[in-house]
């Protein structure tokens, strides 16, 4: 298949940092760069190597989803004393290592980014495309990397921002203080996105065998998120969140898929509603389906159990919104898994989840009997798939601009309600922030990148939410039917603590190698 090439080059790239670091990482500051003694096709290597990332269990595993696991919206499915202290702000990630990898990865990525965007402006035996390319996807992937950290850690007081390292520290400054404010961070990343989308193409015109790589959209897309983040701190930057949601709705290069259940096809990895993904194969790439469902796979294929949904979430869901079927299992639903066809808990009745629901989501992989070695990984601790994991979709960038103009006090009824038709809702009228909140939760069940957990914190609803218990379902069955449903409560109330709990901690490791780096306060 032509659209696995790209991710099966990236696995490769990343697997070769042995030859990559002698460019990336060794070059003395000032020197003249090896970029320019490279053909174009070693040169897009470079590239390539800016989203190993993507690859690792660490970040798109896992990953911030162990962050996400605070939210209302799931409890843990299984036993992890890890995932379990963060769920109750207890050691909240720092001796994680799904969570705690995140940080030097992407320290790592802006690392190669900076030599890149040191290099490339020189390396004129490059092609103009070629070298365009190369500093389009440091400037590209520097600001990605801020802002998958910024809104965890940063701040606009007292803890302030992540540090900034550019393309100009030098290495004596390399352990850089934080900046007093993380709207510094956002700032930066709007700016290093804008410099990309001037450099890079538009999707349609990446040759089929290198989708996967970066575009305008892309890159206008994660400035409306980054100036969303910045807007809870200065409500000025919702203005920024419409410009630059307005920039990708006007290209025309966009729409929704017709059907929600559909975006979670493998045949829709590059659909309409695609902005950007962690490109996945069987081969390597995002564990997250294979993380999430049914705990063992019921002897079928040896999936995680991670990340239960909640009632909670369950009846957030209006009656006739498609997307429920889309995103939740519940008692009674039918699914195929490798070929079976499973009565959720009534056949197997055995459920190994404490809610009793389950997320069917990203399942599509896993459905055909064949799918084992050709859609997902023959290797069950390596269960990654062809389905590309979202990190940014069309219907986003739609309700980013809603959010910014209700909360600005105009009215985000129309990019809403396209949301909303295509889960088969009646529009709305003057919309709520209610309704806008609601909207995202049920939009973006378990997505990287759409955290409701960031939601609920910048919202300031966080504390309200979590001081509720957590429910599920403990199922009654008569014969091959369910007879009943009781709710049952899986999770306690928690305190949360908004002067603290509001980021989470630096990783202790990386506070010990530096003598600049401050952890978060409270922690």
């Amino acid at each position: 298949m032509k659209t696995k090439i790209i991710a099966i080059a990236l696995f490769i790239a990343a697997g070769c940092f042995s030859s990559c670091k002698k460019y990336l990482e060794l070059q003395p500051y000032g020197q003249p760069s090896e970029l320019n003694n490279l053909t174009d096709a070693q040169a897009m290597q470079a590239v390539y190597s800016l989203f190993y990332w993507q690859y690792r269990e660490g970040t798109l595993g896992r990953g911030f989803m162990w962050f996400e696991n605070c939210s209302d919206n799931f409890v843990t499915g299984r036993t992890q004393a890890e995932a379990q202290n963060i769920k109750n702000f207890v050691d909240e990630g720092s001796s994680s290592r799904d969570v705690r990898d995140n940080w030097p990865q992407m320290y790592q990525t802006i690392n190669y980014s900076n030599n890149l965007i040191r290099s490339a402006p020189g390396a004129t035996k490059l092609s103009e495309k070629v070298r365009n390319s190369v500093l389009g996807h440091a400037y590209f992937m520097r600001g990605f990397a801020y802002l998958w950290l910024a809104p965890w850690y940063g701040d606009d007081g007292p803890n302030g921002g992540i540090p900034i390292v550019t393309e100009a520290t030098t290495i004596d400054q390399i352990d850089v203080p934080r900046p007093a404010s993380v709207l510094e961070n956002y700032d930066m990343i709007i700016e290093d996105l804008e410099k990309a989308a001037d450099l890079l193409p538009w999707f349609d015109e990446i040759p089929e065998a290198e989708k996967g790589l970066m575009h305008k959209t892309a890159a206008w897309s994660l400035m409306a998120r980054a100036a969303l983040y910045a807007a809870q701190y200065d409500n000025a930057y919702y203005d920024k969140v419409i410009e630059y949601a307005d920039r990708v709705i006007n290209s025309g290069k966009h729409s929704l898929v017709p059907n929600y259940a559909d975006v979670f096809e493998i045949d829709h990895n590059w659909s309409p509603e695609y902005i950007m993904s962690a490109t996945s194969t069987e081969i390597d790439g995002s564990k997250l389906p294979g993380v999430i469902f049914q705990n063992g796979g019921f002897g079928i294929y040896n999936t995680w159990g991670y990340f239960q949904p909640t009632v909670e979430l369950l009846k957030a869901f209006e009656p006739d919104d498609t997307r429920r079927k889309a995103s939740i299992a519940i008692p009674g639903d039918t699914l195929s898994f490798v070929g079976n066809q499973i009565i959720w808990a009534v056949n197997p009745s055995s459920v190994s989840s404490p809610t009793a629901m389950t997320i069917s989501k990203y399942l599509a992989p896993f459905r055909e009997a064949d799918a084992v070695g050709n859609t997902v990984n023959p290797n069950s601790d390596n269960g990654t798939t062809d389905l590309n994991i979202p990190l940014v979709r069309y219907a986003d960038v739609l309700l980013m601009k809603a959010e910014a103009l209700i909360w600005t006090g105009r009215n985000g009824d129309a990019p809403l309600n396209l949301v909303r038709t295509r889960a088969g809702l009646q529009p709305k009228t003057n919309a709520t922030k209610e309704d806008l909140k609601n909207e995202r939760r049920c939009e973006f069940v378990l997505e990287f990148g759409v955290f409701r957990h960031l939601d609920l914190v910048r919202w300031g609803d966080a504390q309200e939410v979590y001081s509720k218990p957590l429910h599920g379902y403990k199922v009654t069955l008569s014969g091959t039917t369910v007879a009943g449903l009781e709710e049952i409560v899986v999770w306690p109330a928690r305190n949360f603590n908004p002067a603290v709990h509001h980021v989470f901690p630096i990783p202790n490791n990386e506070i010990a190698k530096s003598q600049n780096l401050k952890q978060n306060l409270g922690y």
